[in-house]
């Protein structure tokens, strides 16, 4: 528990791990959307009304496929760096005496409305690592 307790993140470090995962989120799913809309444009997928049924094998639809894929990846990578980032707020924010901002990010995350919470917390939150390190300069002052 103890280890938990040290454990923190800074505010701005889950600032540059959330900005950076909207950015890379943004940048997968243009990749992979552009992958699927070029392969309908240039014909490469066999369709059947509005239903996709096959695909024309050849070099462009496996290029396709690899940009596809590497924008999934790219995607989900953003998924799990914002949930770092968010775990990352719940951490520093632990280490504040009021737990308000806490709950409202452990509340708001698990009913899935964690992405407004994380904005609101780096615009308006306030940084858990600075209140601790003070706290811990205090008390060795008193010491």
């Amino acid at each position: 528990m103890n280890s938990i307790r040290n454990a923190s993140m800074s505010k701005a470090t889950v600032k540059r791990l959330f900005i950076g995962s909207l950015i890379a989120a943004g940048a997968g799913a243009i990749v992979a959307v552009s992958a699927v809309w070029l392969a309908i444009a240039n014909d490469v997928f066999v369709m059947s009304g509005q239903d996709i049924v096959g695909i024309q094998g050849s070099a462009l639809a496996w290029i396709l496929f690899a940009f596809g894929i590497a924008g999934a990846l790219a995607f989900t990578g953003a998924l799990i760096g914002g949930l770092i980032s968010w775990i990352g707020a719940l951490l520093n924010t632990s280490q504040l005496e009021s737990k308000t901002w806490f709950l409202a990010l452990l509340v708001l995350g698990i009913f899935n409305f964690g992405f407004f919470a994380m904005i609101a917390y780096l615009i308006a939150g306030p940084d858990g690592t600075a209140t601790a390190a003070s706290h811990r300069t205090q008390a060795t002052a008193t010491a």
